[in-house]
């Protein structure tokens, strides 16, 4: 089995190093349609040596990257509000499963809700995204960065979403931490830039056919961009009624009022104020009688997670001159989260409430200048996080009502980052080396016990990308990355002389092509990752205890294209799309040394045709995984409480009909089947609440978008 194995894996990298020769080969090719607008050749009288504007007026990435993800030196996918739209997705997950090299796995308490995120990216876990910065708008969307970077508890939802921009690697000198399995940031919709009222509505009404669950979306955006500079936008997205688990009812609210104002040509201030509460009943996992029994049956009435989050955020953006730009930011949020689990007698429920407030700011300054033949963006930044908060545990029996006593801890996090980076231009070439350090303190207090726990690491974390603009279409990438994650609140009670925790570290290199065109968007990436000091926990000892023992292996190939026919083709109006993400990843510490990670699989990929025609577009897609395991030891065969097992592979088919309505400019009508067959399968929930978790059933959607 072993021997197969290796072969296999011997096969397919023989077959990604034929694939990338033949993918870079046929993106070579001149296309048509850019093959008018490809500049000289390198080295000839041309302007390749420019970089973009300076200007970036607040963008996530800073200088001179707003119009350059085509020639960005790294594995990125950017996926905007029409494709969102288009994928029939529920909630953020649905959108990332079809992204090379992320995957969501829903095996958390909360799974099927949105109340939290489960991402994971290159064979990285998914629970809760714990490995990948998540940002909102550029500011950190957890509500302790370095403390509690879990997204058991993500304030946004998937309807004031604009766009969904996931580098996979190259961004680590400016983001982090937990950036090893690369940077997601989510985009709120922008405010206008023109006079007048921008308004626009949309209600979505989802419908389960099995489980019984149905549930109802609303959005709502006003903007407006007033004479005396002032720019102001209003979003809404909320949610009432239930997934496809029995009482599993959610309701959510996100409201977001942003505001930009021009105080001269070259200066403005912008941010916004946000505010989100969610509860979500949560059924929780079940044993493989049960679930043959009924999939879809919830026996945990009592289960919810629920929580609420305020947050302030504001900018300023002086362009000083054609080579010289300032920024600072500066956030604030108050969040609050609370769970409320069962035990396994049934006899009690654990509530967990915990308070976070954390505060950042983050100047920067970027100075552009020539040296000789090469061209240079310097910029040197520095980043700021304060956060405070406490957990808290206590117990209620349910016969009596008695509440028994609260366990508290108080956590306390200041963490200094500075970075910079050089973006250089020679002819054709675009190198960025970077460097950012970060120095961080943590304390982690019992109130019960008076005890204490400290730790204070400094690490830096070099990094370089080279970048080779073929021709207007093609960019040739590579890139060598240093990636972290800091101790953590709950792992700090392990912090002991002979346990000194050490962050955890990874290095990663990537090579990829990506072309761009006007029909093609394609892209082929082959990535490399070491994890070497994972902080894991150590199975067996009460209480929990955390060490540097993990150590991990990942690799593999990202492949995507999406193909427009012309339009004097007799095929016009089709578009095609596909992507197919292979990745390895290994455990390389311990007695399961060899062993795949739980809960990744080796295959997935997405295939989609879209049609316009006469107002109308029709899409029709697949997704799919292969099987993926659920414990350290690869158990294959299923224990009855269904705690461990393989977790077979799936494909679901989606399709959606979508018709603009005649005179109403922007305003249509969609009808959509996700799950066309009502196929069957689930995951593993690996909390106190173990057990199958089955999958979304087929569901029927309408939706209408009115724009004023």
């Amino acid at each position: 089995m072993h021997f197969a194995e290796r072969r296999s894996v011997d096969t397919v990298s023989t077959l990604t190093r034929f694939a990338a020769v033949a993918a870079l080969a046929f993106l070579g090719q001149p296309d048509q349609a850019a093959a008018q607008e490809a500049p000289p050749p390198a080295g000839g009288d041309d302007k390749s040596t420019v970089l973009e504007s300076i200007n970036v007026s607040g963008d996530w990435l800073g200088s001179g990257l707003q119009n350059s993800v085509k020639t960005f030196a790294g594995a990125r996918t950017v996926v905007d509000k029409e494709q969102i739209n288009e994928s029939g997705a529920t909630s953020i997950g649905d959108v990332m499963r079809r992204i090379p090299g992320v995957q969501s796995t829903d095996n958390s308490g909360t799974a099927g809700s949105q109340v939290s995120l489960n991402i994971g990216v290159r064979g990285l876990t998914g629970r809760y995204t714990p490995r990948s910065t998540v940002l909102l708008d550029g500011i950190p969307l957890a509500v302790a960065p370095y403390g509690q970077p879990q997204l058991s508890f993500a304030p946004i939802s998937l309807g004031n979403i604009e766009s969904i921009d996931v580098v996979r690697s190259g961004g680590s000198v400016r983001y982090g931490p937990q950036n090893v399995g690369g940077v997601i940031n989510f985009r709120t919709r922008a405010i206008p830039d023109k006079a007048g009222l921008t308004a626009d509505a949309s209600v979505r009404e989802n419908i389960y056919t099995a489980g019984g669950g149905s549930n109802t979306t609303y959005n709502t955006f006003l903007g407006t961009q007033l004479s005396n500079g002032l720019g102001l936008a209003l979003l809404y997205s909320g949610m009432t009624g239930s997934d496809w688990r029995e009482a599993s009812d959610e309701h959510i609210n996100d409201l977001q009022l942003k505001f930009r104002y021009e105080l001269n040509a070259t200066s403005e201030i912008y941010g916004k104020f946000s505010y989100y509460d969610v509860k979500s009943r949560t059924p929780g996992g079940l044993t493989v009688a049960q679930y043959n029994e009924d999939p879809f049956q919830n026996t945990r009435p009592t289960d919810f997670w629920n929580g609420n989050r305020k947050a302030v955020d504001v900018g300023y953006i002086n362009t000083l001159s054609a080579n010289q730009e300032f920024e600072v930011r500066a956030f604030y949020n108050e969040s609050y989260r609370n769970s409320a689990l069962i035990n396994a007698a049934g006899t009690q429920l654990q509530y967990q409430p915990r308070n976070y407030n954390t505060t950042g700011v983050e100047p920067r300054f970027t100075q552009r200048f020539s040296l000789g033949p090469t061209q240079h963006d310097v910029t040197v930044g520095y980043r700021y996080i304060r956060e405070r908060g406490d957990d808290n545990s206590y117990n209620q029996t349910l016969a009596t009502g008695a509440i028994g006593p609260t366990s508290t801890f108080e956590n306390a996090t200041d963490a200094h980052a500075v970075y910079l980076d050089d973006r250089i231009a020679f002819g054709r070439w675009r190198l960025t080396p970077g460097v950012r350090f970060e120095h961080i303190s943590s304390n982690r207090l019992d109130d019960t016990l008076l005890q204490s726990y400290e730790t204070t690491n400094n690490k830096p974390l070099p990094a370089v990308s080279l970048a080779y603009l073929w021709n207007s279409s093609l960019t040739l990438f590579t890139d060598y990355s240093t990636s972290f994650g800091p101790v953590q609140n709950l792992q700090l009670n392990s912090q002991t002389a002979a346990n000194p925790l050490q962050p955890e570290l990874a290095k990663t290199v990537e090579v990829g092509a990506r072309w761009t065109s006007r029909r093609i968007h394609a892209e082929l990436t082959l990535f490399n990752m070491r994890f070497d000091n994972q902080i894991v926990q150590v199975p067996g000892l009460t209480p929990p205890t955390f060490q540097n023992i993990g150590a991990t292996h990942h690799q593999g190939i990202e492949t995507a294209i999406d193909y427009a026919f012309a339009e004097d083709s007799v095929l016009r109006g089709l578009d095609a799309y596909a992507n197919f993400t292979y990745t390895k990843a290994i455990q390389e510490s311990g007695p399961t040394a060899g062993l795949d990670v739980p809960f990744y699989s080796r295959i997935t990929d997405t295939l989609g045709l879209r049609y316009e025609t006469h107002g109308w577009t029709f899409d029709v897609s697949t997704t799919h995984q292969s099987s993926q395991f659920s414990d350290v030891t690869n158990t294959v065969n299923e224990t009855p409480d269904a705690r461990v097992g393989r977790i077979p592979g799936f494909r679901v088919w989606n399709m959606q009909a979508d018709w603009k309505i005649p005179g109403w400019k922007g305003s249509n009508l969609t009808l959509g089947v996700n799950n066309i067959a009502d196929k069957r399968y689930y995951t593993r929930n690996v909390d106190g609440n173990a057990g199958r978790m089955v999958g979304a059933p087929r569901l029927i959607y309408v939706q209408g978008h009115f724009v004023y």
